[in-house]
């Protein structure tokens, strides 16, 4: 009960949520991850000590056989609240983590949320299936059954209404995944004999059903499939620039990547419609070949798969089957940028079968590094600096711009890897009229995000500092990072129009644009900068008269 404790309080760090923190922010998580590693040692510790006074063998002493019973029912419990959690959220009696979604449980999106409810199903349904009969079994083995019954239940009132189809296909291929593994060869054997002609028409029209369904949900939402394939496209681009990984971060690899993509030429219009400047990859592995290199990746995909199949050999599938969820999900999806979800594939590596050998050790030395490492403080600084942070805010949005700076370069130290933050304290930089210091900050905020906007003002500032060549390189990398935007088109187009800078021929072509380009979203902004194209047009012209 005591180890069991600890393992519950690892992974209860899924249910911390901080709202007011800004949106997306996980490091109240990583703070209470910091406290329950300390109790979690401390568990360890007790039972270590009550081991060697009862002289167990050093072998008793350094296995940790339960890890995957733990882990299991902690993830299940965890599942449970998150599932519930969901039903008060769609029921009205909770809010969400995002004012644009109804549903997200403890997470900031529905997608997350949705992945971590799918990877919890295939346990309950091996819960359920591992317990034969019901008379036979004693009481809190009927306890466990029905607990698996009633948050595998939960789970899936919910499932469906997060329109997750990564989460959808994960859960799906999982619990087929448990299900077939707890097959009775001998009678499948009978029945296979018996009746191959009714299970292969069974098979070709589940096979039929399937198809229709994946067109189905393809085209439930047309423009993110093709999105997530264009993000999958560009980023195998930028592995091809960094094999062995760009150490400047995703983003600065894939905004050049889809800059010089665009740059080209060589791009059709449903590429233009779909392109974006993503936090993300969506699919883990690509991510970490790019982040990392291709042999890192290589070498956790075979530490992965190696662990997934001591876990199989040992029986212990609905532990593989959750694994298999996570590893399906991270092929569309970002789930090893949360810390719910590296300490929840932590705890399956390890309850797949190595957990056995070197559970209370790894234990112990993760709590040891995070402690001695000095973490919790760096954890608790950054949380301090995100409440100046907003008050920062406040100033900036009420156009105290110098007072906002000096709020602004008090914090950077903990939060100079926050593109947010970053590039509000370069805006407001700009608006003070600082423009170098303002581009010093931006050049930072271009390893952090893949943002245009980040461009458009650099470009701003050097336009502002008469350093026009500059400002036309930073203005057209804007324009071939997201050719769908209007907004950098409208700022060469005030730049071609510089005394200094003037350029007929070209200032013609990009009013073309402004006046003439589909937005993807109208907006009353697009409408004001196309005005005023045609006024400076007009002022041009008196000029030549």
């Amino acid at each position: 009960m005591v180890l069991f404790t600890a393992v519950c309080s690892l992974l209860s760090l899924v249910c911390v949520a901080t709202p007011e923190l800004p949106v997306g922010e996980t490091i109240g998580q990583w703070i209470w991850f910091g406290k329950v590693t300390l109790f979690s040692a401390g568990c360890v510790i007790v039972v270590f000590l009550l081991q060697l006074l009862r002289r167990d063998t050093w072998k008793e002493i350094l296995f940790f056989p339960n890890i995957p019973v733990y882990v299991s029912w902690s993830l299940m419990i965890m599942g449970g609240i998150e599932a519930i959690w969901g039903l008060r959220q769609l029921f009205g009696f909770s809010a969400s983590g995002h004012l644009q979604y109804v549903l997200t449980g403890s997470f900031f999106n529905p997608g997350p949320y949705a992945g971590y409810l799918a990877m919890v199903l295939p346990i309950c349904l091996h819960q359920y299936i591992s317990i034969v009969g019901w008379k036979q079994v004693n009481f809190s083995r009927k306890m466990g059954k029905l607990a698996a019954v009633v948050i595998g239940f939960l789970i899936l009132c919910v499932l469906p209404a997060t329109m997750s189809r990564s989460a959808w296909g994960a859960a799906v291929i999982g619990c087929v995944w448990v299900t077939y593994m707890h097959r009775d060869n001998r009678k499948w054997n009978i029945l296979w004999c018996r009746y191959k002609k009714f299970y292969i028409s069974l098979g070709a029209g589940v096979f039929f059903i399937f198809v229709l369904g994946g067109v189905g949900i393809f085209f439930l939402k047309p423009d993110s499939a093709l999105g997530r394939l264009f993000m999958w496209k560009i980023t195998c681009q930028a592995i091809a620039e960094y094999p062995q990984g760009c150490n400047k971060g995703f983003a600065f690899a894939y905004g050049e990547a889809q800059e010089n993509y665009f740059a080209r030429g060589h791009y059709t219009e449903w590429e233009e419609r779909v392109a974006g400047s993503p936090e993300y990859a969506f699919n883990e592995y690509l991510e970490l070949a790019l982040t990392k290199g291709i042999a890192v990746c290589a070498m956790m995909m075979i530490i992965t798969l190696g662990c997934l199949r001591i876990g199989m050999q040992s029986g212990r599938y609905g532990i593989c089957g959750a694994m298999i969820v996570l590893l399906i999900f991270s092929f569309s999806s970002y789930p090893m940028h949360l810390p719910a979800f590296i300490v929840a594939y932590v705890c399956l590596l390890l309850a797949c079968g190595i957990g056995g050998v070197i559970g209370k050790p790894l234990i112990l030395c993760v709590c040891f590094i995070v402690w001695v490492g000095g973490y919790n403080e760096k954890w608790r600084q950054e949380k301090n600096a995100y409440w100046k942070w907003e008050n920062a805010r406040m100033l900036y949005r009420s156009g105290a711009y110098m007072s906002a700076n000096e709020a602004y370069r008090d914090i950077y130290p903990h939060l100079k890897e926050k593109r947010r933050y970053l590039f509000e304290y370069a805006h407001s930089l700009h608006k003070a009229g600082l423009y170098n210091e303002s581009n010093e900050y931006l050049d930072e905020a271009c390893k952090y995000s893949t943002d245009p906007m980040i461009l458009n003002i650099m470009g701003k500032n050097y336009q502002g500092m008469h350093c026009y060549k500059q400002a036309e390189l930073c203005l057209l990398s804007s324009v071939h990072r997201l050719p769908s935007r209007i907004y950098p088109y409208y700022l060469l187009a005030k730049l071609y129009a510089e005394p200094d800078f003037r350029n007929e021929e070209k200032f013609e072509e990009m009013k073309r644009i402004v006046l003439t380009k589909e937005p993807k979203v109208y907006s009353v902004a697009i409408e004001e900068m196309r005005k005023e194209v045609e006024e400076i047009s007009k002022v041009l012209e008196s000029f030549e008269k």
